[in-house]
C-alpha cells in the first residue's frame, strides 16, 4: 500500500544541532556568537536558512533546538517564533550521539510514531526545495523500512581529506526522484591518495551529517548498541516534565563520554541507508569554505573587506569594511580582522588557528574568544 504524503509529514519533527563553538572561523566566530549565528550567504544566519529550509516542511511547534546555555538566548533572539521549550541548552558538549538522543526521547515522548530530521545548523545547502524533496523521499523510506537509520550522502567534487566518506551498496529503489542505496561502510577522514581513489571510484559519497529516521527506532539502536547512554537519556526524558529536569539532565548528562552518531548507530549498522542527495552543499567547516562560496579576483584572492594589495597572491583577506587591510609580497594567507583581533596565518594550514584558540586559553586571553 502505498504511503500516504499528509499522513507522514505529520509525524515530522526536526531537530537541528546548534551547539559548536566555530573555533576554525576565529576571529569571526567568537564562543557568544559562532558560526552558525553569523551570515556568510544572504541576509540570514546559518542557524535562519536552516530553520527556513525544514519550515515549509515542518512547523515551529515541531522544530527543536539544542544547544548551550551561553547560545540560547541567541537562538531566541534569531528564531522569534520558535517556542522557548524547544530550545534546549545542553549542559556541556557532548558530541552528536547524546544530543540527537536527547532530542530523539523528548520528540518520542510527545510523539511516538514521530520521523525525525537531524541536522546541522552551520551549513550552506541550495536549493532548498531539492533538501525537502530529499527529506521527503527519506520520509517516505522511513515508514517503508521502520528499521532504516537514513542519512544523506553528498556526490564529492574533489579529493577532500577533511569529510568523511559514506561508500555506497547495493541500490535501493528511490523516492521522490532521489537514488537511494544500502549503507556498505563509513571512512573515516582519509589521506589524500585515498581521497583520490574515492573521488574516482563512483562508489563513495561525503557524509553530510544530516540523519531521518523513526525516532524510536534510533531510541532502540541506542538501547542495544549504547546502554549506557540510552540509560541516561532515558532518565532525562522521565525527568523533563517534572521540576527535577534541570538537575537531572546535569546529573546525567555530564558524565557522558564524547561519542558521534556515526559512531554510535551508524557505523556496521545493517539497516542503514544513504539517499544521494540533489543538492549542493558546504558544511562550512574553516575559512577555505569562504573561497568555495566567494568569487576570485585576478590574483586568486578571495577578499570580502576593504583592501589595497601589491604582489598579493592566492590570499582570502576578510574585514570589518570601516577598516583598511594592506598587504604587499605575500602568498597563500588568509588574513582576517574582526572587531579586537586580528589573525594571519599560512591558509593551508587552518588547523593551526584551532591550536591558536587553545594558545589564548592558556595565556589568559579568553577576553578575544
Amino acid at each position: 500500500m502505498p504511503v500516504d504524503r499528509r499522513s507522514i509529514v505529520a509525524v515530522l519533527h526536526a531537530l537541528i544541532m546548534a551547539g559548536g563553538g566555530g573555533t576554525r572561523f576565529w576571529p569571526r566566530s567568537r564562543q557568544r556568537l559562532p558560526k552558525q549565528f553569523l551570515q556568510f550567504t544572504g541576509d540570514r544566519s546559518l542557524l535562519q536558512q536552516a530553520f527556513d529550509r525544514i519550515e515549509a516542511l515542518v512547523p515551529s511547534e515541531r522544530v527543536w533546538v539544542i544547544t548551550t546555555a551561553l547560545q540560547r538566548p541567541v537562538v531566541l533572539e534569531q528564531l522569534p517564533g520558535l517556542p522557548e521549550g524547544q530550545v534546549i541548552a545542553e549542559p556541556c558538549g557532548r558530541d552528536t550521539a547524546a544530543c540527537i538522543g536527547v532530542g530523539a526521547a523528548l520528540i518520542a515522548a510527545r510523539e511516538p510514531n514521530a520521523v525525525m530530521v537531524a541536522m546541522p545548523s552551520d551549513h550552506v545547502i541550495e536549493p532548498a526545495q531539492e533538501f525537502r524533496r530529499t527529506v521527503l523521499g527519506a520520509l517516505t523510506l522511513a515508514e517503508e523500512h521502520p528499521d532504516a537509520l537514513i542519512t544523506f550522502g553528498i556526490s564529492p567534487t574533489f579529493p577532500a581529506t577533511g569529510y568523511g566518506y559514506i561508500q555506497r551498496g547495493p541500490e535501493l529503489p528511490g523516492r521522490q526522484g532521489v537514488s537511494a542505496y544500502r549503507i556498505q561502510a563509513f571512512r573515516e577522514k582519509p589521506d589524500g591518495e585515498t581521497a583520490e581513489r574515492y573521488l574516482h571510484s563512483g562508489q563513495f559519497a561525503w557524509n553530510s551529517g544530516v540523519f531521518v529516521w523513526k525516532a524510536r527506532t534510533l531510541l532502540e539502536t541506542l538501547r542495544e548498541r549504547q546502554p549506557p547512554l540510552h540509560a541516561a537519556i532515558s532518565r532525562i526524558a522521565a525527568a523533563w516534565p517534572t521540576d527535577q529536569r534541570e538537575s537531572v539532565f546535569r546529573r546525567e548528562f555530564e558524565p557522558l563520554s564524547r561519542l558521534s552518531i556515526d559512531r554510535a548507530v551508524m557505523e556496521g549498522c545493517a539497516s542503514g541507508i544513504v539517499l544521494q542527495a540533489p543538492f549542493r552543499w558546504d558544511d562550512v567547516g574553516s575559512w577555505q569554505a569562504i573561497e568555495r562560496m566567494n568569487p576570485q579576483d585576478a590574483d586568486g584572492n578571495t577578499v570580502l573587506a576593504t583592501h589595497c594589495g601589491l604582489q598579493t597572491k592566492n590570499c582570502l583577506i576578510v574585514g570589518d569594511p570601516d577598516r583598511l587591510i594592506a598587504s604587499a609580497s605575500v602568498e597563500n594567507l588568509l588574513i582576517v580582522q574582526d572587531r579586537d583581533a586580528t589573525l594571519v596565518a599560512d591558509k593551508r594550514d587552518e588547523v593551526a588557528i584551532k591550536k591558536l584558540v587553545e594558545m589564548l586559553k592558556a595565556k589568559g586571553l579568553e577576553r578575544f574568544l
